[in-house]
């Protein structure tokens, strides 16, 4: 396996933050915690967290349904499951590359650009969602005033963050709107440069505007909503449930607050399975709400492996079942750097 340069520094950057987070603290003080904590609780909250990925099926079926109606929930499901756990295993960030495919393997009423299409448009939904519910703690009565994460005001990286979200919402939107005329530009740039790429070229640009028809539909918008959003409030519950079996009593908004913070810092390269990145901006998430450092990484080393292990566990079963290789994923990585 060869790294690329975004990848090794990924890693480095996840075993400093690594580093940093578990400055002055006691890994066997930290395993004596977490072997302390509520163990029903805990469980409670590896469920829950594995419950996010059913839901993120389901909304992808919803997103989906302009290029294929109605589609079962199984193959989109193995899918997801597979996608994350690539992403949990595997450096390069493949994981979103490994989902599109392996629903092309489980379907051909779905192509691969249709696929990873889809992909931008739920990751839109996921940012545009994680930055409400991060706003609406940063508005509760109970957030603690004039605080900041990393020497910054929490609301300036909200602000960055909602930006993002709707500078991405907006070239989605460009290319539904207006797919014959990015043909047209895309024809006429690349016709001079590689005459035989126009017409593939043209190809997947439509596709990829089909992949964001969801966006046409107002009705279909509002409901892939609702799954997003029903989607990063089970998420948070399961973040909340955490804190308890572990001692930490802040409110239900604090889990908002934190999941969006942890959105910004995986964003980061990082090693696979956002360890390093997971655990730092956890710390300094709950440290907002006055939660102790020690009690902060306690929570975080315990949930961070206790919601990786169960969808791990359960991708590499499907990926073994759908006679998958990394050596597919790479290779369609290719063409589609851009994921």
């Amino acid at each position: 396996m060869r790294l690329n340069w975004k990848s090794a520094l990924g890693i480095a950057l996840s075993v400093g933050l690594l580093v940093w987070t578990l400055r002055g603290e006691s890994p066997a003080e930290i395993w004596t915690e977490i072997s302390q904590a509520n163990v029903p609780l805990l469980a409670l909250a590896a469920i829950m967290a594995t419950l996010i990925f059913p839901l993120r099926a389901l909304r992808w079926r919803v997103i989906l349904g302009p290029v294929a109606p109605d589609l079962p929930i199984a193959p989109l499901w193995r899918s997801i499951a597979v996608g994350m756990m690539v992403n949990n295993v595997y450096p390069l960030r493949l994981g979103e590359v490994a989902r599109a495919y392996a629903l092309t393997r489980e379907t051909d009423r779905v192509n691969l650009a249709s696929s990873v299409a889809s992909l931008a448009v739920d990751r839109v939904f996921d940012a545009l969602t994680l930055m409400l519910l991060l706003v609406s703690a940063m508005l509760a009565p109970e957030f603690p005033k004039g605080m900041t994460v990393g020497g910054q005001p929490v609301q300036r990286g909200a602000l960055l963050f909602a930006a993002g979200a709707i500078g991405m919402f907006f070239v989605l939107y460009l290319i539904v709107a207006f797919p014959t005329f990015l043909v047209r530009v895309y024809a006429a740039v690349v016709g001079r440069i590689a005459p035989k790429l126009v017409t593939r070229g043209s190809e997947v640009i439509h596709a990829f505007s089909e992949g964001l028809g969801v966006l046409r539909s107002p009705r279909r918008f509002i409901a892939v909503f609702l799954w997003a959003l029903a989607h990063w409030l089970v998420n948070a519950l399961a973040f909340w449930i955490g804190f308890m079996a572990v001692g930490i009593d802040v409110p239900f908004s604090a889990a908002n607050f934190l999941q969006g913070i942890i959105a910004i810092g995986v964003a980061l390269p990082s090693s696979p399975g956002f360890f390093g990145v997971f655990e730092a901006a956890g710390k300094m998430g709950l440290e907002v709400y006055g939660v102790s450092g020690h009690q902060a990484v306690t929570w975080a080393i315990g949930f961070h492996v206790l919601s990786f292990i169960p969808i791990t566990v359960i991708g590499l079963y499907y990926f073994a079942r759908l006679g998958l290789h990394f050596s597919d994923f790479k290779t369609q990585a290719q063409p589609n750097a851009a994921q």
